[in-house]
């Protein structure tokens, strides 16, 4: 899964492998170390939010070491059953400021 960054946006691809396994599990994580030490590492992830979970609306984790993409059960399983290719999404941030999270299916993707 790639994670770009840029300014107020944050953008997920996911290959092809990547898609099927959020499909059957509801999770695709990884973890980049900066350092030596477990404090110097960040965990990313696109989430599944149950199906019970009133949230309507993609949303966004972040804690230490965590930036975490949720998605609403509903939106998740049309995104992997479909040939729809992404989705995007505005949060309200910091001082009205709005990101932008856009989440697409890479199936160019050779790596």
């Amino acid at each position: 899964m790639k994670l770009r960054l840029e300014e107020n946006s944050l953008r997920l691809r996911l290959s092809e492998a990547e898609v099927r396994q959020f499909a059957a599990t509801g999770e695709v994580a990884y973890t980049i170390a900066f350092g030596p030490t477990p404090a110097q590492t960040l965990r990313y992830a696109l989430e599944r939010l149950p199906a019970t979970a009133p949230a309507s609306d993609v949303q966004l984790r972040y804690d230490a070491g965590l930036l975490a993409v949720q998605v609403p059960a509903a939106q998740a399983q049309e995104w992997t059953d479909t040939e729809i290719n992404g989705f995007s999404a505005q949060i309200l941030v910091a001082d009205g400021q709005k990101l932008r999270i856009l989440v697409e299916k890479d199936l160019d993707c050779r790596h």
